[in-house]
C-alpha cells in the first residue's frame, strides 16, 4: 500500500529523507549564491575593473543581504502562516497571509529601493567605499543599478518559499536557476563585449531578477492549493503581524550579517590605511577586495550547509510532533556528521589551493601583494571552517525543533557579539591581520557555547520513542 505524507516522514529512513528534502534545498541556495558571485568572478577578470571593481562588489554585496533579509521574512513568516493555516483547515487565512504578504513586499521593496537611491552616497561611505575613489566611483555605479532592481530581488526571494508551501519545491528552484542562468550569460557579454563595465554586471544580475520574479508572479496567479482572490490583496493587519513575527529569526539571521561586515568592511579601510603596503593609493582596494572573495567562497559552502539543515525542518516537526525523538536524535547525529564533513572538506580546499582559487577571481592582472594577501586571507580567516558549518546546522536544528530563542540568541552572538566584537577589537592590537583573525576566532568561541546547547538537546531527545513505548 502506498504511504501517505506522514507515514513516510515517519517511517522512511531518516538517511533517505534528508537526502530527499536537502537536495532540492541545497540546490536552490548554491544558485542564489551564484548571483554576487558569477558577478565578481567576470569583473575579477575584466583588466580594467580588476580589485577596484572587486572591492565595489564587496562593498555593495551587504545592502543587497538588507533587502535580503526584509524578503525572508516576508517569505519565510507567510510560508509558515500558510502551512499552519491549511493544517487548521484555514484556507481563507493562507490565501490572506499570501495576499498580504504580496502587498507588503511591494511596498518595502520600493521604500527600500527610494532610501538607496536619496542616500547612496552617504550608505556606500558606511560600509567602506570610501577606501579610495576609484572604488568609491566603482562602488556608486554598481549600486545604482541594483538599487533599481531591488523591487524585482525582493519580490523573487519572498515569494520563493511560498511557492514552496504551495507544494512546489521544483518550480522554487526553477525559477532560481532561469534568473542565475541569465546573469551568468549576460554577465560576459556586458562586461567584456560591450565594456559596460560596473553597470553591465549590475544590469546583468537586475535582469536575471526580473526573470526570476515574473516566473513568481505567474505562479502566484496559478497556485495550486493556495488561491488568493481579488479581495484577498488587501493587506490584513492581523495577519500580516502574525506573518512577520513568524519570520523575524529569518530577518535576524541576515541582518546580523550585514553587520558584522559593515563591521568587517570599515575596519579593513580603516587598518588597511596603516599598513605599510595597503596604505598606498594603488593597493588601497586590495584587502577589501581578496575579503569579499573569501566571504563569496564561504558562501558556497554555507549555502550548502544551511540547504542540508533547512531541509531537515519538516523531518524533524512530524517527528518531534509525533514523539519520535529517537528519529529525531539519529536525525541531529547525521546532520551534524554531514556538516562537519562538508567543513572539513572546504578546510581542504582552502589550505592546500588558495593560489588556484583567487586565480579565478583575476589574479592574474593584479600585483604579487594581491596573491600573497589572498593567500593569507583563505588559510586564516577560513580555517574554523569545520566549527562555522556545525554552528550554523545548530542554529537551524533548534529553530525546526522549535527553539527560536535559542536558535536566534545563538546566532545573535555568533555575528553580533563576537563577529562586529572581535572585529573592532582584535585590529586594534594586530592591525589589518585582525581582521583575519576575527572569523575564526568568532567561530570558535561560537562552537564553545553550541557545544552546550548539542549537549542539551541530545539530553532532551534521549526519552524512549513513542513506539517503543506503546510496543
Amino acid at each position: 500500500m502506498e504511504k501517505t505524507a506522514d507515514q513516510f516522514l515517519g517511517c522512511e529512513p531518516v538517511g533517505r529523507l534528508m537526502r530527499k528534502y536537502s537536495v532540492p534545498c541545497i540546490i536552490s541556495l548554491l544558485v542564489g549564491a551564484l548571483y554576487n558571485i558569477v558577478d565578481q568572478i567576470f569583473i575579477a577578470n575584466a583588466a580594467y575593473l580588476g580589485s577596484y571593481g572587486n572591492a565595489a562588489n564587496t562593498v555593495v554585496f551587504p545592502l543587497t543581504v538588507i533587502a535580503l533579509a526584509l524578503a525572508v521574512m516576508i517569505g519565510d513568516g507567510c510560508c509558515a502562516f500558510v502551512s499552519l493555516s491549511l493544517g487548521k483547515g484555514k484556507p481563507g487565512h493562507a490565501k490572506k497571509s499570501v495576499g498580504s504578504s504580496v502587498v507588503i513586499t511591494l511596498l518595502s521593496s520600493l521604500i527600500l529601493c527610494s532610501v538607496y537611491l536619496i542616500l547612496s552616497d552617504a550608505i556606500i561611505s558606511m560600509f567602506g567605499g570610501t577606501v579610495n575613489p576609484e572604488t568609491f566611483q566603482h562602488s556608486k555605479e554598481y549600486f545604482f543599478y541594483i538599487s533599481l532592481g531591488i523591487p524585482f530581488y525582493m519580490f523573487g526571494q519572498a515569494m520563493n518559499p511560498v511557492i514552496r508551501a504551495d507544494g512546489s519545491p521544483k518550480f522554487a528552484m526553477v525559477s532560481t536557476l532561469a534568473g542565475a542562468v541569465m546573469n551568468i550569460i549576460l554577465d560576459p557579454i556586458f562586461i567584456f563585449v560591450f565594456e559596460w563595465g560596473m553597470m553591465g554586471a549590475a544590469v546583468a544580475t537586475v535582469i536575471g531578477q526580473i526573470a526570476t520574479a515574473l516566473l513568481a508572479v505567474w505562479y502566484i496567479a496559478h497556485m495550486k492549493l493556495v488561491k488568493p482572490a481579488k479581495g484577498d490583496f488587501k493587506p490584513s493587519g492581523a495577519i500580516i503581524k502574525r506573518t512577520l513575527i513568524l519570520g523575524l529569526t529569518s530577518f535576524l539571521s541576515q541582518i546580523s550579517l550585514v553587520a558584522a561586515m559593515a563591521a568587517i568592511n570599515n575596519m579593513i579601510r580603516k587598518y588597511g590605511a596603516l599598513d605599510p603596503v595597503f596604505s598606498q593609493a594603488q593597493y588601497a582596494q586590495i584587502p577589501m577586495a581578496v575579503v569579499g572573495i573569501v566571504m563569496k567562497f564561504f558562501q558556497i559552502v554555507i549555502s550548502a550547509v544551511v540547504g542540508m539543515a533547512a531541509g531537515c525542518i519538516p523531518i524533524v516537526g512530524f517527528n518531534m510532533g509525533a514523539g519520535e525523538k529517537g528519529r529525531v536524535r539519529e536525525l541531529f547525529t547525521k546532520l551534524l556528521t554531514a556538516e562537519a564533513a562538508v567543513g572539513a572538506a572546504a578546510l581542504l580546499i582552502v589550505e592546500l589551493f588558495p593560489k588556484q582559487l583567487i586565480g579565478i577571481f583575476g589574479a592574474a592582472n593584479e600585483s604579487a601583494y594581491y596573491t600573497d594577501f589572498a593567500v593569507k586571507a583563505f588559510r586564516v580567516y577560513l580555517c574554523m571552517m569545520i566549527f562555522a558549518c556545525v554552528n550554523k546546522a545548530c542554529f537551524i536544528f533548534l529553530q525546526a525543533m522549535g527553539k527560536a530563542i535559542e536558535s536566534t540568541a545563538l546566532s545573535m552572538i555568533r555575528e553580533i557579539v563576537f563577529g562586529v566584537g572581535f572585529a573592532v577589537i582584535l585590529p586594534v592590537f594586530f592591525g589589518l591581520d585582525g581582521v583575519l583573525y576575527s572569523m575564526p576566532v568568532s567561530d570558535l568561541m561560537t562552537f564553545i557555547v553550541t557545544v552546550f546547547l548539542i549537549v542539551s538537546t541530545y539530553r532532551q531527545l534521549r526519552d524512549v520513542p513513542a513506539r517503543a513505548k506503546g510496543a
